[in-house]
């Protein structure tokens, strides 16, 4: 068996960003759903939460899991069934895009209270301020503009 410890910070926003996720009653309703079906999935989140149009998510890759695989499964399934609950008023939609970032071991606990305090982050700053902060951060431009 291997011994895999691979964390990937992941974020990704609601179709045109629209704020579906308008309560916390709802963001906790879905948070506690991606969990529990990544678990029978076999994916691990450690942490998982957002705000009104954007998630952020903390997984730790398996030896068989890609990004890719991951994503589709989490906002694929998570969007379906928010639909089928008839949780929003309007069809749910996650965006196709995502952010998907290495996190090392020495970071963990300080990506984990970033992302357990996405309430009070965001009284102070929008989403797109912080998509712009992520794009910079991690030099995506870069990658984008080649």
């Amino acid at each position: 068996m291997p011994y895999i410890k691979v964390y990937i910070h992941f974020v990704w926003s609601t179709k045109n960003r629209e704020p579906f996720l308008d309560s916390k009653e709802l963001r906790a309703k879905v948070w506690h759903h991606i969990r529990e079906n990544a678990k029978t999935k076999g994916i691990f989140v450690d942490f998982v939460n957002g705000y009104s149009e954007h998630c952020h998510c903390l997984v730790s890759l398996g030896s068989n899991q890609t990004i890719e695989n991951i994503m589709q499964l989490i906002k694929g399934e998570s969007s379906f069934w928010i639909n089928k609950q008839g949780l929003t008023k309007k069809k749910f939609q996650w965006q196709d895009e995502y952010f998907a970032v290495s996190v090392s071991e020495s970071m963990i606990k300080i990506v984990r209270n970033y992302i357990k305090n996405q309430e009070q982050h965001h009284s102070k700053k929008t989403y797109q301020q912080e998509y712009d902060e992520f794009i910079t951060k991690y030099g995506f431009v870069a990658y984008k503009d080649k």
